[in-house]
């Protein structure tokens, strides 16, 4: 149990939500429904469970509604609470006329005494949108046997996110050079999740509210510093999906669909929680045929799915192929319709005798609601 840290996650990343168009048009990143049952936020919340953390803080910022009506009172993961559990910190605690935050550092000065009241000596920082499954034990035990500023969990895998610009690379003293935006990869790849001390964080913090061009943790703090701070990576050697873009979020989904990849997403010794939600079991036809998918309850499957992922209550008619999909919750396809890399978001309704296809590394997105 996890008691002496606090957990702090950011639900947006505005920089990439222009990439990824209508799947964020109306929710935040956090948010975006993934892997057939699942919002993103729910990965970063169950590592807090699973790692005995009482006491998290959620910061919102815009478009937070329905990470709202998913994340409620955190019951779902343990985080419903009198005392403690989990904190909705909302942009209207923010600096009037200070807008949406610049970085971690700044949204945290905007929420005025927060971190000065938390009561734990060590804070955990993380963005709410990488899914990652994460013992969080092991992070923090390695933070405090190296006695570092700040320990901030790496991949030595790279993601393949061009976006994802944070590397470290080792050197000869111990020390880490940290490269931003590099043309290639090099060193170890930032997951921006991190563990610091309190009073550090909070010095950090106060530097924010008295200097206006102070609010990144990675521009002001780690890169003007790397040489005078002790910064000691943890290198994670599982999977971590991060998403960037409607293409990376197809890319993403699609490989949930490898045995290996969903066997370490989803481990029984630390399992994914989710808001609870009683659906009836999938009706199949006896005309359907589906391979190499993930399909949710309260299904109807007339048809056939090839190598996609269908939410919960989505209805695929008589006589539809549907392949390389991604189909959210209450999707309906009609009958004869073929469908190939298409990314169709909540209540989609697509008319019978329909064709439609995108490609691999440029997917059909039809927004949620729309009719086709």
């Amino acid at each position: 149990m996890l008691t002496n840290l606090h957990a702090i996650i950011f639900t947006n990343r505005s920089n990439y939500e222009s990439n990824l168009n209508e799947l964020t048009a109306v929710r935040s990143m956090s948010s975006v429904p993934y892997g057939g049952r699942y919002r993103l936020i729910d990965f970063m919340l169950s590592n807090m469970t699973n790692a005995g953390i009482a006491d998290v803080g959620l910061v919102l910022q815009e478009n937070y509604q329905s990470l709202l009506d998913h994340v409620e009172s955190g019951k779902d993961w343990d985080l419903a609470r009198k005392r403690g559990g989990l904190r909705l910190l909302p942009p209207f605690s923010q600096k009037p006329g200070s807008g949406n935050p610049r970085g971690r550092v700044e949204a945290l000065a905007n929420l005025g005494s927060y971190v000065a009241d938390i009561k734990q000596e060590y804070i955990l920082l993380a963005d709410g949108d990488v899914a990652i499954n994460i013992d969080l034990h092991k992070v923090f035990d390695a933070h405090i046997a190296s006695g570092a500023d700040i320990t901030p969990v790496v991949t030595s895998k790279y993601t393949g996110e061009p976006q994802c610009t944070v590397y470290y690379v080792a050197k000869e003293d111990g020390q880490y050079d940290i490269v931003h935006g590099p043309d290639e990869p090099v060193g170890q790849e930032d997951l921006n999740i991190y563990i610091m001390s309190k009073d550090f964080l909070l010095k950090q913090v106060k530097e924010a509210a008295t200097h206006s061009n102070f609010y990144s943790m990675i521009k002001h703090v780690l890169l003007p510093n790397a040489s005078k701070l002790k910064i000691c990576p943890y290198v994670f050697e599982g999977y971590a999906s991060r998403i960037t873009s409607v293409a990376s979020y197809f890319k993403r989904s699609m490989e949930l669909l490898e045995p290996a990849v969903l066997a370490d997403l989803f481990t029984p010794e630390r399992p994914i929680f989710s808001k609870d939600r009683t659906d009836a079991s999938t009706y199949y036809s006896p005309e359907s045929r589906v391979t190499n998918s993930i399909v949710s309850d309260g299904c109807i499957i007339e048809g056939v799915v090839e190598n996609s992922i269908l939410f919960r209550n989505v209805k695929i008619g008589k006589g539809c192929v549907v392949k390389n999909c991604v189909l959210m919750k209450d999707v309906e396809v009609g009958e004869n319709t073929a469908l190939n890399y298409v990314i169709a978001d909540k209540s989609v309704s697509i008319s019978a005798n329909s064709t439609l296809g995108g490609a691999e590394s440029y997917p059909l997105l039809l927004g949620k609601g729309s009719k086709v």
